[in-house]
């Protein structure tokens, strides 16, 4: 139970604030900039790492609990509720924002002619699931299904790398810990500024498939699943985890070996969220 309130409060603050940005960004144009949407991105990932750390690792992200399983730094005994914690903890961050939203979403679907379901509607879906290319980019973006694979995967791989780098084990309660949350939730910030005019950069399977499944029962139809392109399996599920899995084998095999040859013993001695006290 701690593992799974743990990924399911962490998962629902980062989505809420992040796909929350998201939807005040649609619905009343309040950012002046794509960075205020990846800052408060960057801001959701860090208070939900400090809520849920000390639960379960704060993990939020199929693609972290995945590469943690493969560089033995969890048990694979504990995916499943850590994949189930992080997908429902998705999902219910959305039903509460369109429950917060769903009046301004109506009347800007009226203002604006959308009926919820066509191929107009993916301006609202966005809110919620993620596309290629960014329903919201100027018509200069040209977004194939493989650029959009390659991109998610990569700032996967990134962001996956760097939270080895900076956490060992979970480090919780070390000196040396204390800042790892905000340089995560700063290094989210960065991949977002750069990827998201391409794909909205989701980087994370639960963060993409609980909203939209969510949009999908919400009346978005085939715009939320599969999408106008297709390919969300490929690009926004399948893409994150492989990048993951890469950054897993990259840090472990090459980075890992590396640090301890320098510091004379190992920087993970311990297994992170190993043990069931």
């Amino acid at each position: 139970m701690r593992d799974f309130w743990g990924e399911f409060l962490g998962t629902f603050i980062l989505v809420f604030f992040g796909c929350g940005s998201v939807a005040v960004a649609v619905l009343f144009s309040s950012y002046s900039g794509l960075f205020q949407i990846a800052a408060i991105w960057g801001v959701g990932v860090t208070l939900a790492i400090y809520s849920s750390r000390s639960l379960s690792c704060a993990h939020l992200n199929p693609a972290i609990s995945i590469s943690f399983v493969l560089a033995r730094r969890m048990w694979l005994k504990k995916l499943p509720i850590y994949l189930i914690a992080q997908f429902l903890g998705a999902f219910i961050a959305a039903l509460v924002l369109y429950n917060i939203f769903s009046a301004s979403i109506t009347k800007f679907e009226l203002a604006n002619n959308i009926v919820r379901g066509s191929s107009d509607s993916i301006r609202t879906a966005m809110m919620f699931g993620e596309y290629f290319p960014n329903p919201s980019s100027n018509t200069i973006a040209h977004v194939s299904r493989f650029n959009a694979f390659l991109a998610e995967g990569l700032g996967t791989f990134l962001l996956v790398v760097l939270v080895f780098c900076l956490t060992e084990g979970c480090n919780v309660g070390r000196p040396d810990s204390s800042l790892a949350p905000l340089f995560i939730g700063a290094t989210v910030s960065a991949i977002i500024s750069i990827i998201a005019p391409l794909t909205q950069a989701g980087l994370n399977p639960a963060r993409d498939f609980g909203p939209r499944l969510f949009a999908l029962l919400a009346g978005w139809g085939n715009i939320a699943i599969p999408g106008p392109k297709g390919g969300f399996f490929s690009v926004y599920i399948l893409a994150p985890i492989l990048g993951g899995t890469i950054a897993s084998l990259f840090f472990t095999k090459i980075l890992q070996p590396l640090m301890e040859s320098k510091d004379g013993a190992s920087r993970n001695s311990g297994v992170c969220c190993a043990d069931d006290k």
